[in-house]
C-alpha cells in the first residue's frame, strides 16, 4: 500500500488534456456504428499509446472497441479485472475545438471563462469546489465542454497502465482494458465482445466525486414519436393543412411543469425528458429520455407519455403517430448484489487511497449498467469531473490522480484475495 502510495511520477493530467482536443462527439441520429468515425482518431491514439508502453496486444477492431491485456504477474488464482471508460462525448454540447486551460492552485474564487465570459463556474453553485482549495482544476474555455466525461476516466486508466508496466512490484492478477464508443447516446456496449475480452468483474471509471463508487443506476428508455402531419401550401390552407411540427410543440408544452422532468426531480425520482425535435409541417419527430431507479417505473412514465401524446393529437383532425420504446440499460444494482465482493474491493481502494469511500446511486447510467446485465458485473468508480455535458464541466489533476491510485489499489486489493 505505501509502494503506491508513494507514486508521484503522474501523466494523467497532461494525457486528459491532450485527449480532450480530440473531437469525438457521438450522434444519436446516425445509423452507423460507431456513430461518428471521429471517435475512432482518439482510439488509435490510445492503441499506439499502450502499444509503446508493451502492452503488445493493444488494438482497435472494426466496432471501434479497443482491447488490452496487462498480464499477471502473480502465481495466486486472481479474477480477472476490466477497466473501462469510453471515448465519446455528449452531443448535448459541442466536443469540437476544446481548448483545455489550467485554474492552477485553485483559491475559491468564481471561475471566468476566457471565451465567453458568461459562461461563469460560480463557488456558490459548485458545491464541490470546496473541496478543491490548493487543486488545479481544468475548465474548457467557455465555448464548449471540457469532456471529462469520460477521457478523464480514460486518462485514469491510461496512466494506470503505464505505471502497472513499469512498476512490476506492485502485484496484480490479469487486467482488461476496454475503451468504447457510443456510451453517451446509450449503446456503448452493443458491439462489445466479452468472449473476446475474458473478464470476470469490471469497473467503469465514469463516476463523479474523488471517493465515490456507484453501484446502483436508472433504469432506462427512449421513446421516438413520429407525428404524420397534413401537409397544404400555405396560401391555400384553411381548414386543410395540419402542421406535424404545431403537434410536436403542443406535446412538449403539454408536458407536467413541476414533476417528472430533469429539472424538478432529484435522489431517485424518475423522469420524461424531451432531448431532440425535429422535422416540419408534413412530418416531425421527438425524441425523449425515461429514467427510474425502479425499472417497473418506466411503464407508467411511458404511458402517461402516451396519453399526453393521444390527447394533443386528437385536437388536430387527421393527425396520426408512432410511438416507438427501445431499452437503453437496466439498473446494474440488480446484478451486482449478486457479487458484494466487487464493491468490497472498490471501497477497500478508495480507502487506502487516503479518501473516505461512499457508497452512491448515480441520476444516469454507465456501460457498465449494460454490461453488468450481459455477464460482467460492474460498479462506477469516480474519475473526478463535474458539471456534464456542459460548459462549465470541470476536473481537477488531483482528483485524477487519486483515481490513478484508486486503481492501482483496487488490483492490488484483489491479488492479495487470490
Amino acid at each position: 500500500m505505501s509502494l503506491i502510495n508513494s507514486i508521484k511520477d503522474f501523466t494523467v493530467a497532461e494525457r486528459f488534456m491532450r485527449y480532450v482536443q480530440v473531437d469525438t462527439e457521438s450522434d444519436p441520429s446516425s445509423t452507423s456504428f460507431p456513430s461518428t468515425e471521429k471517435q475512432k482518431d482518439l482510439s488509435r491514439l490510445l492503441v499506439q499509446e499502450l502499444l509503446d508502453m508493451g502492452v503488445s496486444d493493444a488494438h482497435l477492431d472494426e466496432l471501434g472497441y479497443v482491447y488490452a491485456t496487462i498480464p499477471s504477474n502473480t502465481e495466486k488464482d486472481v479474477p480477472v479485472i476490466c477497466f473501462c471508460s469510453h471515448v465519446d462525448t455528449s452531443p448535448d454540447c459541442s466536443g469540437n475545438g476544446v481548448k483545455p486551460l489550467v485554474h492552477a492552485n485553485y483559491q475559491g474564487q468564481d471561475i471566468i471563462l476566457p471565451d465567453d465570459n458568461s459562461v461563469v463556474i460560480r463557488f456558490a453553485e459548485h458545491p464541490d469546489l470546496k473541496n478543491q482549495i490548493g487543486h488545479d482544476v481544468i475548465t474548457a474555455s467557455g465555448t464548449t465542454l471540457l469532456g471529462a466525461d469520460d477521457k478523464a476516466g480514460v486518462a485514469e486508466i491510461m496512466d494506470a497502465a503505464r505505471l502497472l508496466m513499469s512498476n512490476p512490484e506492485i502485484k496484480h492478477g490479469e487486467i482488461k482494458i476496454l475503451f468504447t464508443p457510443d456510451e453517451e447516446i446509450g449503446q456503448g456496449v452493443n458491439h462489445v465482445d466479452l468472449k473476446k475480452l475474458g473478464a470476470d468483474f469490471g469497473y467503469t471509471m465514469d463516476g463523479e466525486k474523488a471517493g465515490t463508487i456507484e453501484d446502483e443506476t436508472f433504469s432506462a428508455d427512449a421513446v421516438r414519436i413520429k407525428i404524420q402531419g397534413i401537409s397544404v401550401h400555405p396560401g391555400f390552407a384553411k381548414g386543410k393543412m395540419q402542421s406535424a411540427l404545431k403537434v410536436a410543440a403542443q406535446i412538449v408544452s403539454s408536458l407536467p411543469k413541476d414533476r417528472l422532468s430533469p429539472e424538478t426531480t432529484a435522489k431517485k425520482e424518475g423522469f420524461v425528458h424531451p432531448n431532440g425535435i425535429s422535422g416540419g409541417v408534413d412530418m416531425a419527430e421527438l425524441d425523449f429520455i425515461v429514467r427510474d431507479h425502479n425499472t417497473s417505473n418506466l411503464e407508467a412514465h411511458e404511458l402517461e407519455l402516451r396519453t399526453i401524446v393521444d390527447e394533443v393529437v386528437k385536437q388536430f383532425p387527421g393527425v396520426t403517430y408512432t410511438f416507438t420504446v427501445q431499452e437503453q440499460y437496466r439498473n446494474m444494482k440488480e446484478v451486482l448484489d449478486q457479487h458484494p465482493e466487487i464493491m468490497d474491493v472498490g471501497l477497500e481502494a478508495i480507502k487506502r487511497v487516503g479518501l473516505t469511500p461512499e457508497r452512491r446511486s448515480i441520476r444516469g447510467g454507465t456501460d457498465g449498467s449494460r454490461l453488468s446485465f450481459m455477464g460482467l458485473p460492474c460498479p462506477n468508480v469516480f474519475a473526478g469531473g463535474h458539471a456534464f455535458h456542459g460548459k462549465m464541466e470541470w476536473v481537477s489533476r488531483q482528483d485524477m490522480e487519486k483515481a490513478v491510485l484508486t486503481i492501482l489499489h483496487i488490483v492490488n486489493v484483489w491479488e492479495e484475495r487470490g
